[in-house]
């Protein structure tokens, strides 16, 4: 694959495998030595005060500064027609290159340009970073004000209200746990490249390049648990999740490129169950409910299994390419899949023959999908530019697309809703994203 890239003169040059913007110049006067030693520091102390410069906040978006402190104005290309050539240069992956003809006629119509979340901040102090280009999920917020995204070696917390980073797992050297277990896959590790996490209920969970997987409580030193779970040379941790069994206890899921999905105990760290398949999974999810299991990979078909044992209910078909990202809202019923066909399909469970509607990207692959807590929202994002948030009362046929330029880390609902977070990997422009939700009642924005 030939990844598209934007320099600073918005002309495109080639990289050979990742997918993430590169800038080689720096728009603001910063040697390339000051900007590497402000990306790998942990933020705490001083901050630089030409670097605060570059965020842009809500009052400046309205006084006519671009959302992600791009200076159109002393660059060779608009905005507008840099979009126009974006659009027609990019080119979207695809490990099954073959007609999509058939899809025209299924797409869902939908209106875009409604406003359900209007920019609120954008900060350039922390720079998500992606390590594979299809693995997406890198970012979560666990409220409105704290926010969780991999930077090179760190996993960052970035407070939307102090305005600061700290880093709070650092995964550049050797790691040992502070907890003793008695699982065989439990053991020191060093140097991980993180490929995927989540945060959730005080941990983190974070899975790796060589099956590692890191396991830590937000509010405790150190890491609790550090393994792999497989020695496979294809081994990389496409997905891993953290979800409430129908009993009550917490589970720690894997996906692996080996054909595996691990199910574990998050308190002990036992392996309760190994699944089996024929293709590498690339993303599961479990329902909130904890009845059922989507299970997506190296395959046009999405499989739903009972979440508990693991036996196959349901195959959905319909997809093209091979799917890397699933969502559930939150009453269980609707499931969401995306796919490098560069379609979101929505499954009803009580009904499996057929999707329910096919939603439809602008330029590439639905690589991150997320479900706001009430149910009201589902966002999606494509790998780079465009970011879509579907009104689910309107029966996803409103839309607010999110413009924007650079590669896509990941992307979280704050669990109040109030919040929605969109990490850019780049060089220069990487950063992080803040929309608050726009209600009803008369709108103030922040003029900080």
């Amino acid at each position: 694959m030939m990844a598209q890239y934007l320099n600073d003169d918005l002309e495109y040059v080639a990289d050979d495998y990742f997918d993430t913007a590169e800038f080689d110049d720096d728009e603001f006067g910063y040697s390339r030595q000051q900007r590497e030693a402000a990306e790998f520091s942990d933020f705490e102390g001083d901050i630089d005060s030409g670097m605060q410069k570059t965020d842009t906040s809500a009052y400046e978006f309205r006084k006519g500064k671009d959302m992600q402190g791009i200076p159109w104005e002393r660059l060779n290309y608009s905005r507008d027609k840099f979009r126009e050539m974006r659009l027609k240069q990019y080119k979207n992956y695809e490990s099954l290159p073959r007609s999509r003809d058939s899809l025209e006629k299924e797409y869902q119509e939908v209106k875009t340009g409604g406003t359900f979340y209007d920019f609120q901040f954008n900060t350039r102090l922390v720079k998500p970073t992606v390590v594979h280009f299809q693995l997406r999920n890198l970012l979560w917020a666990t409220s409105k004000h704290d926010v969780y995204m991999m930077e090179n070696y760190s996993v960052m917390h970035w407070s939307s209200l102090l305005r600061r980073g700290k880093e709070v797992l650092n995964v550049s050297g050797k790691i040992v746990p502070t907890q003793k277990y008695g699982s065989s896959c439990a053991h020191p590790l060093s140097r991980v490249q993180i490929s995927t996490m989540v945060v959730k209920d005080n941990l983190i969970v974070a899975g790796g390049f060589q099956g590692e997987l890191i396991y830590k409580y937000l509010n405790n030193p150190g890491v609790a648990f550090c393994g792999k779970v497989t020695n496979e040379n294809n081994a990389i941790t496409n997905a891993v999740d953290v979800y409430c069994a129908r009993n009550g206890s917490l589970r720690v899921m894997t996906a692996n490129n080996d054909c595996y999905v691990r199910i574990f105990d998050a308190n002990n760290f036992a392996l309760l169950n190994r699944l089996s398949y024929s293709w590498s999974i690339n993303s599961t999810s479990v329902s909130p409910d904890g009845k059922f299991l989507a299970v997506l990979g190296d395959n046009t078909d999405c499989l739903i299994a009972d979440a508990q044992s693991g036996k196959m209910i349901g195959n959905l078909k319909g997809h093209l390419d091979y799917s890397f990202s699933s969502a559930w809202h939150p009453d269980s019923h609707i499931l969401a899949t995306g796919n490098q066909d560069k379609t979101c399909r929505l499954w009803d469970i009580r009904k499996l023959s057929e999707s329910l509607a096919v939603l439809k990207g602008r330029m590439g692959a639905i690589r991150g999908i997320k479900f706001s807590a009430d149910g009201r929202f589902m966002a999606m994002a494509e790998p780079a530019d465009f970011v879509h948030v579907f009104d689910v009362g309107a029966g996803y046929c409103e839309a607010q697309e999110i413009d924007l330029f650079g590669e896509i880390a990941g992307i979280s609902f704050s669990p109040d809703t109030e919040a929605l977070f969109v990490g850019i990997a780049d060089r220069t422009y990487g950063s992080l994203l803040e929309f608050r939700r726009r209600h009803q009642y008369q709108y103030t924005d922040s003029f900080l």
